[in-house]
């Protein structure tokens, strides 16, 4: 039986299309994948993230230990309450996870990490504290909602109290603070403004419904994927794995190779791809025939094949987009392989669509 956040009983009484993704029964749409996703690009919506994993880190050496386990440098986050995204790398220089780390405070740091992941992402955090002074703690009690959309900030902060709602406007992007009973960050994966908030399980469903209140709409995984996609972002397992590094992953700008003596796993292997060169690279994908993309379909250049990595219709653009793993020297035209007919792609630079505006 899968595992079910604290919403589930919400999702499955507003009438969503239950599937299961990563052993957790989510909702994938509640009626047009479509129609959720366009409300995000145009007002607000709100999807359940409870089934992401939250880890909280304390101890002494917390910020040795994260200059060690991560291949962006936590020193670039210099107050309280800002996030930095960075991959978690295995000796071979490989993605094992993608996450967001909280700065706060030199022996405190919040990390959250993907669901589908969990298992293997605790186990290798944890091996990796060995000689660390620093304690892992699984918040488990947390629930989490992705408020997102132009709309999204003043509908939320509308469900706060005056002194609370003037603390919620003023985050930065990519900060966090404890707002009440919620931690509120000004992140996302949508491509568009707003918060993600961890909520204590057994008051997740009141937050939610006085969201609805407030005409935040609820969406399922099916949109989030497509507005992830149209932003360019990374889907962890497809886009990257523990057998890519985030040299041909289009993840360079995370990785912190100043200053030169910090030693993080993984450091070697990157630091010889990056003298050497890498033979592939990821680009976006834009279809100029009629048809979809999809995860594993070839793609066909002069210089030999690669592979589509994401893909899907964009309803923004309405045509199809992905994202590929193509040879380095691939010009910017090729062809993909759907269903035995070969048809005309064009490279572009990611991302496709950011805060509602086309971008290709």
């Amino acid at each position: 039986m899968a595992q079910r956040t604290a919403l589930y009983q919400v999702h499955v009484d507003a009438g969503a299309k239950m599937v299961d993704f990563g052993g957790w029964d989510m909702p994938l749409n509640y009626g047009s994948q479509i129609d959720e996703h366009h409300i995000v690009r145009k007002d607000a919506g709100q999807f359940d993230v409870s089934h992401m994993t939250v880890v909280d880190l304390h101890g002494a050496q917390t910020l040795d230990y994260l200059r060690h386990l991560l291949a962006n440098n936590i020193d670039k986050l210099a107050s309280v309450g800002k996030a930095m995204y960075s991959c978690m790398l295995n000796e071979q220089g490989g993605v094992v996870d993608d996450l967001i780390v909280y700065y706060l405070g030199d022996t405190d740091c919040r990390v959250v990490v993907n669901a589908s992941t969990r298992e293997k992402d605790l186990k290798w955090m944890g091996t990796q504290a060995a000689g660390f002074d620093v304690e892992l703690t699984e918040r488990a009690d947390l629930a989490m909602i992705a408020v997102q959309g132009p709309n999204s900030r003043e509908k939320f902060a509308a469900t706060l109290s005056a002194s609370e709602r003037d603390q919620a406007m003023a985050l930065g992007k990519f900060s966090a603070a404890a707002i009440g009973d919620l931690f509120v960050a000004r992140t996302g994966y949508t491509g568009e403004d707003g918060f993600e908030i961890m909520v204590p399980g057994d008051a997740a469903a009141k937050l939610w419904r006085k969201l609805n209140e407030q005409g935040v709409a609820n969406c399922g995984l099916g949109a989030r994927d497509t507005l992830r996609l149209e932003a360019g972002m990374n889907l962890y397992g497809q886009d990257m794995d523990e057998a890519t590094s985030p040299l041909i992953s289009g993840l360079t700008w995370t990785i912190a190779w100043d200053p030169d003596d910090r030693h993080f796993v993984g450091r070697d292997v990157l630091e010889k791809q990056r003298s050497d060169g890498v033979d592939s690279k990821l680009v976006g994908l834009v279809l100029e025939d009629r048809g979809v993309l999809r995860h594993g379909q070839k793609v066909i250049t002069a210089d030999g094949d690669g592979i589509v990595t994401s893909g899907s219709f964009s309803p923004t653009l309405g045509k199809a987009i992905g994202l590929a793993r193509v040879p380095k020297g691939a010009a910017e035209s090729a062809h993909v392989d759907i269903r035995g007919r070969q048809l005309a792609v064009r490279f572009v630079r990611p991302p496709f669509v950011r805060d509602g505006e086309a971008k290709i």
